[in-house]
């Protein structure tokens, strides 16, 4: 996502149509994670802090279109994964055993992964599908998932709003504070390919 590119077109949008844009970009990251949330709402909180953009409408467009998209996602999983890791290149992705080992993990910390991954870039964007596939009732899916969101949205928000009048400072900023995160969240991944590999044998 070029936001260079973008800034002029967005601050020359309708007030209304720049939360639409925002929400959407924060949603899609739900079902093509190479589209950072991150950035669209610390870019709406820029616009914010220029005084184009009302902080609190920047922070409850994009939280509620990203919650909307993840809470989507999990329903898609909990109606058509079993079916979807049944047979096909789903059976060869995850086999029943598998599954049964994530079921496990969910009914245990499901709460906790899901509150966790919403602070890690890449990892955010699986665990919603596995909570769905697991079954997980849709409240302890939705209240840690939203909470989570709100917290890191909120200080993305608050650190753009306050000091977001120089995209290339803020740009700065995200590399500092995302940097840590997204190799952490690399760590996980790694870690989950490890886990697949092993259990995968273990059949």
């Amino acid at each position: 996502m070029n936001l260079d590119a973008l800034l002029p077109r967005l601050t020359e949008l309708p007030p209304w149509l720049t939360y639409v844009v925002l929400g959407v970009g924060a949603a899609v990251e739900n079902v093509f994670p190479p589209i950072p949330a991150d950035t669209v709402v610390l870019f709406g909180a820029f616009l914010a802090g220029l005084g184009q953009a009302d902080p609190w409408l920047v922070l409850a467009s994009t939280w509620a279109a990203n919650v909307i998209g993840a809470v989507a996602v999990y329903f898609v999983a909990r109606r058509y994964g079993e079916a979807a890791f049944a047979s096909g290149p789903g059976r060869w992705l995850l086999h029943p055993g598998q599954l049964e080992r994530i079921a496990r993990f969910y009914a245990r910390w499901g709460a906790s992964a899901l509150f966790l991954s919403r602070f890690f870039p890449g990892v955010r964007a699986l665990v919603p599908v596995f909570a769905g596939v697991s079954r997980m009732r849709p409240v302890a899916v939705a209240v840690p998932l939203a909470t989570a969101s709100f917290i890191w949205y909120g200080a993305l928000v608050w650190v753009g709003a306050v000091s977001g009048r120089n995209w290339e400072e803020l740009k700065a900023f995200m590399e500092r504070a995302g940097g840590p995160l997204g190799w952490a969240g690399a760590v996980i991944l790694v870690l989950l390919v490890v886990w697949w590999v092993r259990t995968r044998r273990a059949r």
